[in-house]
Parts: structure tokens; sequence; C-alpha cells
């Protein structure tokens, strides 16, 4: 089959990837789109230290399954494969499954192909009429929700998101649903005039107020975005991370103790919810997309996601499809 591969050195080509083949309980799925994230930009600098397939983002049709009414429906999947069996999945916590694989990220071959493999539970069908372009959100805003499985905001609460990129984009669309006082710090003016465009207060030259905002998200995909959300952040508020980059951050434990803060790491999330707000058009997201190129194309792809205030680029398994 036709897949971008990272060899540990550079990412390339290839017509010639052995299909994968499903093993019990899981699917074969015909990628239609995919999405490029940081994630997958960060993995060609070594994150994870993953070898294959990378991908993590998208929409696809079922080829096979050993349950047949889930053949020839159009799917988006959940990322980690659990085990289901050792005491964190029957603790209910299969996303830190520690046997687990992650799509794309860790142990199993990922989006970037013109098929991949996952187990019949993570998939989700997609809703008829929603175009793949507007599917393959499916899993970075169900990591934007995930903010909200974890945080309690008030409508009352100041919040500040750090990052208006490709996760900031979706972070602030949702949590203005919320009705709280957000604002969106980011460096780039077009990525920011489309929030403003959504109502959303943003800023970029303006300083950082110190101890300003309840919670603070960091998404900027730097190791500075935490130094900049920790001055943000007030006396017993909360800081949630959601940036994953190759390289260790040095961080002031001692002032998060004496400020009794609250951190929160947020990786993954809900896919029903971000389905539904999806199909309801309730977060827009088809203005983040830049670009779709033919897998044959994917460096080009790639070439383009690293660009400075480039968002959203897809790639397209299939011309005509």
């Amino acid at each position: 089959m036709q897949a971008f591969v990272y060899d540990g050195q550079e990412l390339c080509y290839r017509d010639d990837y052995p299909e994968p083949q499903p093993s019990t309980g899981e699917a074969l799925i015909r990628v239609l789109v995919a999405g490029i994230c940081g994630t997958d930009l960060e993995i060609a600098r070594g994150y994870m230290g993953f070898r294959g397939v990378p991908g993590h983002e998208f929409v696809g049709v079922v080829e096979q399954a050993s349950d047949p009414t889930w053949v020839g429906r159009r799917v988006v999947g959940e990322i980690n494969a659990a085990c289901g069996e050792c005491p964190t999945c029957q603790a209910g916590h299969p996303t830190h499954c520690p046997h687990r694989t992650t799509l794309g990220i860790s142990g199993r071959n990922g989006a970037f192909a013109e098929f991949l493999t996952l187990p019949i539970g993570n998939l989700h069908p997609v809703p008829d009429g929603m175009p793949d372009e507007i599917a393959v959100f499916t899993e970075p805003l169900a990591a934007a929700l995930e903010i909200l499985e974890q945080v309690h905001l008030r409508p009352t609460d100041r919040v500040a998101v750090l990052g208006a990129g490709r996760l900031g984009q979706l972070i602030a669309r949702v949590l203005r649903l919320t009705g709280c006082e957000l604002v969106v710090w980011g460096r780039h003016p077009a990525k920011l005039e489309r929030l403003r465009a959504l109502g959303v207060d943003v800023r970029s030259d303006e300083p950082h107020p110190r101890a300003w905002a309840d919670v603070v998200v960091e998404a900027t995909g730097t190791p500075d975005g935490v130094t900049l959300a920790r001055k943000l952040v007030r006396p017993r508020g909360t800081l949630v991370l959601k940036s994953t980059y190759h390289g260790q951050v040095k961080a002031d434990f001692t002032g998060l103790v004496i400020d009794e803060m609250t951190l929160v790491g947020s990786r993954c999330g809900p896919f029903p919810p971000a389905l539904r707000l999806l199909a309801h058009n309730l977060v827009p997201v088809s203005d983040l997309v830049e670009a779709t190129y033919p897998l044959p194309q994917a460096s080009t792809a790639f070439q383009h996601a690293s660009a400075p205030g480039v968002l959203k680029v897809l790639l397209r398994m299939r011309e005509g499809i």
C-alpha cells in the first residue's frame, strides 16, 4: 500500500509498504482523509522514539471487521488501543493502559497510509452528510473537550488560552461556549483574526498580566509557553497543559507549591460530543483548513504544515475519493 513513513531519520513516501492485518477484535479501515497535527511534526523530531507510519487524525471506511455490521461504515477512531484486562483498564482508565498502543504515536502504524487497523471498540460512526474534511477534526476536538471533563469552568471564571495554533483554535472555540471571560494570546495575526471573527477576545503584543486568570490553558507547543502560563495564573488557580513536544521543560515547582496551584495534564477526550458539536456546527472548523494534498505529496504537505502561521493541512489518500 501507499504510506508516508518515518524511519528514525526522515519521513518518506513509499508505495510498497505492507498492508496491516487486523488482529482479533480489530477492523481494517481504508483511510479517506487524515490531518497533520503538531504531534506529527514532533515525531519527525524524535518525539516518543516512534518508527513507522505516523498520523492519528483520520476519517475512513471499514473494509473488514469481525462484526459485519461495521463493514462499509464511515468512521473515526479513538487512538489508544488498550488491553482491556489490566487493573488500569478495569478501573475505567483505558487511555492510560500500560500495555496500550497509540495510533501513529507508539507501537501502532497510523493514518498516513491507505489502510490502518484499530479495535472495533475504538470506532465511532460519522453522521451521514458530514464532509470528510469536517469529520477529520473529531480527534483534536475531543482533545479540546477533555479540558471540560477535567476542570469545572464557571461563566464567571477568567480563562486564558496561550497559543492560537491547531489545537489552541479548537480549545478556544470550545471554551467560548461556557460563557467564561476568555482571552487568547497568540503570535500570528491571521490565526487570531479567525477567533476574533467568532467573538473571542484575542491579544498579541499586549503584555501578559500577572495572576490574571483563574484557569490557563497552555497550548503553544513550545517549552516557553509554560513560563508564560505560570505568570498568568492566579494563586490557587489551575494550569492546564496541552502541549506535547520533544524535549524537556524547566519549571519552578517551589512556586507552584507556594501558590497552591492545581496542575492538570490533558490529553485525549470524548468522541461522541465532538461529533455532535461538529454535526451542528457549534464548533466551526472549515476555516482552519489551509490545504489538502494527495498522499504521494505528503512531504510537501509536511513542509507546508511546518511553516509559521499555518493551521490544518490535510492528506487525502486517493485522488477523486
